[in-house]
């Protein structure tokens, strides 16, 4: 059970880091597996002879012998398995859609952004990734089952990043309106992707360069699942600096970069500018803005006032700032759809982000589309892509500081935490916006420009404060005024409050 990470499963799967011992083992995987079949039976209404499961993995070096693991569970049950090797977790979901597949369910062996020694589990059936409810359930039968090691059977193979890279490539002929299959929408333009030795090196590959596109200065495309570079995650400032060095030493007019199973991407202008955190989200909703006028962009909670600004007073948007967690995000997304809302985008800061239109399925290679046609159709009409966020305020100064918990019980403790700072902020005077996660507190006045946010993290003993100055020196004042608000918390580490 301690492998549940929110919706998905996370692990150790190697030894090899000092203090670090495995959790998800193959035995572990076998009777995940054998529990998915069970559990994916009775939710399709199907016997467990006439599923179809399909699986996947990322590029690291774990994964294979995880995925037999998972497979000998699967086919003991009597499941059919189809083996889609190298994948992405996106295209593991669109593996259900597409009619040439069509799975019951999807299975994704990834533990994302995270260390070699790390794996993990993403599952999907019709309605997209599985939900936190879910993976208990599967954890707990997994907990009852026995593991089952079988002869490997011949499982169908399937090309799956074919399929996915001709449904890609389609959508940007689509969008730069040039549907002819022997088109190059994409000539003349120079665009640089860095893969971080994850999954993303068929974006180069199989879109782009068939496409039409310059991708000299593209770089470590070639899976390598001990991640000799960089860490591949887009918010990792070793790899936003490795990209940005790309794009400006080729003279390119873009650059992206996604972590290791996609579903993750930020980018870079022609300049070095990072587009990451604020500035995606504010990217991706320009590009829908047209489409969807007056429409709600869902985000989590550490987004900026100035993206507040920009969405609400630029794009004529509504911003709803909801709660960490891309799952959090994607549901309050598809739950503002259902009741009449629109809602075009759910994105975190992270860059996990989710178009209605696209299944709410948080795919950073359909992000990075969405953006290739903008840049595309901008180069036709003499626009830069940059023009789209022009007019959001750029960031002065930003910190982030994550106070451990220092008691067992650390939720009911930082509750009680959060409950004392938000009745001082009251007292004082100070202006709380609505918040569904933490207390934020916004500063607009002579003395200091900027917001904070405190609040406990979704899973470890941890508070994180995020806070951000509109001038030079903002973020110290706002630092002291949280300091005096958490005055008397013995059981919360302040020490990194003297740093500042």
């Amino acid at each position: 059970m301690k492998l549940q990470n929110g919706s998905d499963i996370r692990g150790i799967a190697l030894e090899g880091i000092a203090g670090e011992h495995v959790s998800l083992d193959e035995t572990a995987c076998n009777k995940i597996g054998c529990a998915f079949a069970g559990w994916l039976a009775e939710n399709t209404g199907k016997s467990l002879s006439g599923l179809t499961v399909g699986i996947g993995h990322d590029s690291r070096i774990s994964g294979p012998a995880l995925e037999k693991a998972v497979i000998q569970g699967l086919v003991s049950m009597g499941a059919k398995v189809v083996r889609c090797g190298l994948a992405t977790t996106p295209a593991m979901f669109m593996s259900i859609i597409f009619p040439q597949t069509h799975f019951d369910g999807s299975i994704m062996i990834t533990a994302s952004h995270l260390p070699y020694n790390r794996n993990g589990i993403k599952f999907f059936n019709k309605d997209g990734g599985l939900e936190h409810e879910d993976i208990t359930d599967i954890l707990e039968r997994a907990s009852a089952e026995k593991s089952s090691v079988i002869d490997m059977p011949e499982s169908e193979i399937c090309d799956l990043m074919n399929l996915y890279s001709k449904h890609l490539a389609d959508t940007i002929r689509q969008g730069v309106k040039k549907p002819d299959p022997q088109s190059l929408p994409l000539s003349g333009l120079k665009i640089v992707v860095d893969a971080g030795n994850g999954d993303a090196g068929f974006f180069v590959n199989s879109i782009l360069k068939p496409l039409g596109a310059d991708t000299k200065g593209s770089q470590f495309l070639e899976p390598d699942g001990m991640f000799p570079n960089h860490i591949p995650n887009p918010e990792n400032p070793a790899a936003m600096d490795s990209v940005r060095n790309a794009v400006i030493k080729n003279h390119a007019d873009f650059g992206l970069i996604f972590d290791t199973d996609v579903d993750r991407m930020s980018a870079v202008l022609p300049d070095g500018t990072e587009v990451n955190r604020d500035a995606i989200i504010a990217m991706v909703a320009a590009v829908l803005a047209p489409e969807y006028p007056g429409s709600t962009i869902v985000t989590d909670s550490v987004t900026s006032d100035r993206l507040t600004y920009f969405l609400e007073r630029e794009l004529h948007l509504k911003h709803h700032r909801f709660q960490r967690g891309y799952k959090n995000v994607i549901n309050e997304c598809k739950r503002l759809n259902e009741t009449g809302t629109v809602s075009p985008l759910a994105m975190e800061t992270s860059g996990h982000g989710a178009l209605r239109d696209n299944y709410y399925l948080d795919d950073g290679a359909f992000l990075a589309v969405k953006l290739i046609i903008a840049l595309a159709n901008a180069k036709q009409e003499g626009r830069h892509l940059a023009s789209l966020i022009e007019k959001l305020p750029p960031l002065v100064e930003a910190v982030e500081i994550r106070f451990k918990i220092q008691t067992e019980d650390f939720r009911t403790y930082g509750n009680a935490v959060l409950r004392q700072f938000r009745e001082r902020a009251l007292q004082a005077g100070y202006t709380l916006p609505v918040s569904y996660e933490g207390i934020r507190i916004s500063f607009h006045n002579d003395k200091v420009q900027g917001w904070l946010l405190l609040r406990l993290s979704l899973h470890d003993p941890v508070m994180p404060l995020n806070v951000e100055g509109e001038r030079d020196g903002d973020c110290a004042k706002i630092l002291k005024i949280a300091g005096k608000l958490l005055e008397g918390a013995d059981k919360l580490d302040l020490s990194s409050l003297n740093n500042f």
